[in-house]
């Protein structure tokens, strides 16, 4: 008879990309999940991995029987969250988070969710904005929080918080006697966020619309190595003012005296539409009381 053993082994297998990182994640021995699996192909009389080829690829019939794994065990935690005290549910959730918030308030998030749900074990992912919004859809992930530029009608959102960000630049890059008017930035290159990035599109769209298209940019999918390429006088980049405030009080950075500097990136929590798990809607509650872009590294207290 089939188990949700059995379907978490196989949803993991393809998920991790193998049975022995499927067995470390399951703490269980990688022959413990093999026979799982086994078991489950005996049960059905169908092979689902392709056995010919090295690695875990899935037949046909194991993709159809992972699609079915995958909504089951969507079921059972639906089960589990609403016939169970909150504080006793048993789960993993994965939460999708930009760099910033990965650098800066996570580690607060991730303490309060551990204390408030012991049984709840969380897998972060740390990626751009739009690879995170198709990983959500995709039912990768459970959760994102992402800056608020992604419109997109499946998904339901919750405002968390905003961060300001200025021009800044490595000291004497650019002359701070005067405001520079936001054309006169264009003499310098533009250090910004790769395309795919929710600030970059942002950013993108709102230079556009200032009627400035930069000449001279690079483009990275790093918060850090845009910090770092700014601090190395490369160009002019905008960056969260108090996250990196301690490197302009290093003598590292100075903010550009500009006429007009860029707009602040609001942050949402985003979920697929429809979901009505009250686990992950308590988690939005905690992102949102939790938020804070003001430093890095800030602790789980």
């Amino acid at each position: 008879m089939m188990t949700f053993k059995q379907l978490e082994a196989l949803y993991w297998i393809e998920h991790l990309g193998g049975f022995a990182a499927a067995a470390r994640h399951l703490h269980t021995t990688q022959s413990a999940i093999s026979k799982r699996i086994q078991e489950l192909e005996a049960d059905f009389g169908t092979q689902l991995f392709d056995r010919t080829r090295r690695g875990a690829w899935l037949t046909e019939s194991g993709e159809q029987m992972l699609e079915l794994a995958k909504h089951l065990l969507e079921q059972r935690d639906a089960a589990m969250e609403r016939f169970s005290r909150m504080e006793m549910i048993r789960r993993q959730v994965r939460i999708g988070v930009t760099e910033l918030t990965a650098l800066t308030w996570l580690p607060r998030l991730i303490g309060a969710i551990r204390e408030r749900y012991p049984g709840v074990s969380i897998e972060p992912d740390v990626d751009l904005s739009t690879i995170l919004r198709d990983k959500l859809l995709a039912g990768e992930l459970d959760l994102i929080i992402v800056p608020d530029t992604l419109k997109e009608p499946r998904v339901t959102w919750t405002r968390l918080g905003s961060v300001e960000n200025v021009w800044m630049c490595k000291p004497g890059l650019v002359p701070n006697d005067k405001p520079l008017r936001l054309q006169e930035l264009d003499r310098y290159t533009l250090l910004t966020h790769a395309e795919k990035s929710g600030t970059g599109l942002l950013y993108d769209r709102w230079l556009r619309a200032q009627g400035i298209n930069p000449h001279h940019t690079i483009r990275t999918n790093s918060l850090v190595a845009l910090i770092g390429m700014t601090v190395s006088g490369l160009g002019v980049s905008y960056l969260p003012r108090t996250c990196v405030s301690w490197l302009i009080d290093t003598g590292m950075l100075e903010v550009v005296n500009a006429r007009r500097p860029p707009p602040e990136v609001r942050y949402v929590a985003l979920r697929r539409a429809g979901s009505e798990s009250a686990l992950i809607a308590a988690l939005v509650a905690l992102a949102r009381e939790h938020c804070n872009f003001s430093r890095m590294f800030q602790t789980e207290s």
